[in-house]
């Protein structure tokens, strides 16, 4: 039976790629996009996104933080699977923008979550999560590991996912929640550091700019997953992951941020040099954000299949073409 799927957050960089997948994969579904009005705020400096290759997607704007408008657009399209892609998602930012952080992960997933209890109980909904809600350790992070943010981001994904358990064990709602590590890929935005090496490399290359890096702290290690390998097993924990039990999205590698840099400069087409910028540098930063897949392995089968070199090749093309258009 075909299925109607909400994508929240589909304009943003992990819901293009989640829309791109649907709309290749899911035949006859019905694919509902949502998007934050023009006068809703929000960053104008996001960069273009890959879009679905069809015109099925219907796409409607919506503002999370208005209750009385979700209600009113579940209401309308009473989905049967919905994947909760809307929010605040830098690290950085989450600093200075501490309540709008906070306001947008929690309250907007509370809205939501509401309004499908009372017009969509049957939906399986899925709230991407992230591995920063954990307390930061020197192994590898299973989902029985500490909770313990470091960051105004980390701690609203934390009380976002509390909100969706609640949801689930409360109101009986199929809720479904990852704890995603660290994706890259094409269309991120440039407050993420493998983006901004690419996006400053490109603009090298075609001499917008002299040629050199700008780079903040290189040592960190972060375990990296392409986003379209990250949307992949989204797509399958829809599917058959368990209600109201966290999943790491992860590979259980981590890479030194100078490695994303010299990869993406082994891809250049002219010479540059790196310079360090203490504005880059964050108040807190983990020496290390390493996961253990194995519960998601187990469950539903996922392992990621695109390897970090194609990645950042992927994401240099996509600014050379950002930059050139």
């Amino acid at each position: 039976m075909p299925e109607t799927i909400l994508v929240t957050g589909a304009a943003g960089f992990v819901g293009s790629h989640l829309l791109t997948l649907l709309d290749r994969t899911l035949g006859s579904s019905t694919l509902i996009a949502w998007r934050r009005p023009a006068n809703a705020g929000g960053s104008l400096s996001s960069p273009p996104r890959p879009a679905p290759e069809d015109n099925r997607v219907h796409w409607r704007e919506v503002d999370l933080l208005d209750a009385r408008s979700v209600t009113q657009a579940v209401t309308n399209i009473r989905p049967t699977q919905v994947y909760h892609c809307a929010g605040t998602a830098s690290v950085g930012d989450s600093w200075s923008n501490n309540y709008e952080t906070l306001r947008t992960n929690v309250m907007g997933t509370q809205h939501l979550l509401a309004a499908l209890r009372d017009h969509a109980p049957a939906a399986r909904t899925l709230i991407p999560g992230s591995a920063l809600v954990y307390k930061p350790s020197s192994t590898a992070i299973d989902e029985a590991a500490p909770l313990g943010p470091v960051s105004p981001y980390g701690l609203s994904k934390l009380a976002q996912e509390l909100v969706g358990l609640a949801a689930a064990r409360q109101d009986g709602l199929a809720v479904l929640v990852s704890r995603s590590f660290t994706h890259v890929g094409p269309g991120q935005a440039l407050s993420f550091a493998a983006s901004s090496f690419a996006h400053q490399i490109a603009r090298i290359e075609t001499g917008q700019t002299p040629p050199v890096l700008s780079v903040g702290n290189l040592e960190s290690r972060r375990d990296l997953t392409d986003v379209r390998d990250t949307v992949r097993a989204y797509q399958l924990l829809m599917a058959a992951g368990a209600s109201a039990t966290p999943y790491n999205v992860c590979t259980g590698t981590a890479h030194r941020t100078a490695e994303v840099l010299e990869g993406l400069l082994s891809f250049a087409s002219v010479a540059v040099t790196v310079r360090q910028d203490t504005s880059r540098m964050r108040p807190s930063d983990n020496p290390l954000l390493l996961g253990d897949p194995s519960r998601i392995r187990r469950d539903v089968g996922w392992e990621p299949d695109i390897p970090l070199a194609d990645t950042l090749s992927n994401l240099l093309d996509y600014w050379r073409a950002a930059v050139a258009g």
